[in-house]
């Protein structure tokens, strides 16, 4: 059953392998089920209660998802919970590598919910099956992402992440060995110029999300291939904010220079400065999210360089997303605010997932 609209919803960024690794969520079960089996549980203790799995995707017709390779320092370690980390690139490398085999084996058994995409064939098929109105359940498509490149320990494997599926390279998460990352800034390294050099001649996006601004900045004047911000909001809401990890006017300007598509996301403390949990969910609303799309729109002067990049599970759940918003389902419900801003109904299915898939359309190999 559809949610509110027929609109086919990309997101950009989840972190599901890193919550099958760490806290063994299954996101074949839906949102509600996982919940019930987690109640009074650690992984609700440290990450909220879950907003994702493959019956919310079928009922908010959530499409396609960039799933991410991601883990953090072991500096920036926050209990005995907090594992696996990585303190090397060899430790980092074999994170990703069971992540990237995890994705794999959710497709390998349960094709039915889950298929990587790796090519635009598979998009193409992916999408002809969303398409037909015979059926009612369709695979969720992954696109993997590597958040924080710490896992390529040297240029010369590029080539074997990419033939393992990873098509988006983030260099940072926090500070990494090739930039300046979210609250550890820092320009481009000579090691960082190395990696966007191998980057580029594989093929893979170059995702500026936790870049610190200085290497972003860098990376957009050397990097020859497509970039995105698969999950940052716009610094300019968010007044008073002291972190690096909103885009600037700059930055945004930047990124829609280069045809960059920009992820918003729905978590409320970026999207009201000082948001604390005793706050309460009703403190921020949907409204929100629908004014950084809509600042990005103005900016760019169209409805075509914006999407979703949710960042759901990653760190934060259900107390923590605006009001209105029970899972992923519900981000459908954007549809009719930004309908009541003026766009039209072009302008809100690329908002919702059609830019995404334009990108996706651009930069994937034609076939294997």
């Amino acid at each position: 059953m559809v949610l509110v609209t027929d609109y086919l919803i990309v997101d950009a960024h989840e972190d599901l392998a890193w919550n099958i690794q760490v806290f063994k969520r299954d996101y074949r079960r839906s949102a509600a089920e996982t919940r019930l089996l987690e109640a009074g549980s650690l992984a609700v203790e440290k990450n909220g209660d879950t907003l994702l799995g493959w019956p919310d995707y079928q009922r908010g017709r959530v499409a396609v998802v960039f799933g991410t390779l991601f883990a953090s320092p072991t500096r920036r370690k926050t209990g005995d919970w907090d594992y696996p980390t990585y303190a090397t690139a060899n430790e980092a490398h074999a994170i990703y590598r069971w992540q990237l085999d995890a994705y794999q084996r959710l497709a390998d058994e349960a094709p039915e919910q889950f298929c990587r995409l790796l090519s635009r064939a598979d998009l193409q098929a992916l999408l002809a099956h969303w398409q037909r109105s015979d059926l009612n359940e369709h695979p969720v498509g992954l696109v993997t992402l590597m958040e924080g490149a710490e896992g390529v320990r040297h240029p010369g494997e590029l080539e074997e992440w990419w033939a393992g599926g990873v098509r988006i390279i983030g260099p940072a998460w926090a500070g990494t060995r090739f930039c300046g990352g979210t609250r550890e800034p820092g320009p481009l390294t000579p090691e960082g110029y190395q990696l966007l050099e191998g980057m580029a001649q594989v093929g893979f996006s170059l995702d500026l999300s936790h870049m610190d601004e200085q290497a972003a900045l860098q990376s957009l004047d050397v990097y020859p291939g497509p970039v995105i911000a698969s999950h940052a909001n716009v610094s300019a809401l968010l007044k008073g904010a002291e972190s690096n990890r909103h885009l600037s006017d700059r930055l945004l300007d930047g990124l829609l220079e280069r045809g960059a598509v920009i992820g918003v996301v729905p978590f409320n403390h970026f999207l009201r400065v000082g948001w604390k949990e005793a706050d309460g969910r009703a403190a921020v609303t949907l409204d929100a999210v629908v004014a950084q799309i809509d600042y990005i729109c103005q900016r760019a002067g169209s409805a075509h360089q914006v999407g979703l990049g949710s960042d759901f599970d990653g760190g934060f759940g259900l107390g923590s997303v605006p009001s209105g918003v029970d899972t992923i389902a519900d981000l459908q419900k954007l549809a009719p605010l930004l309908a009541e801003k003026g766009y039209t109904e072009d302008d809100i299915a690329a908002i919702l997932g059609g830019n995404w898939l334009s990108h996706l359309q651009s930069t994937l190999p034609e076939v294997l």
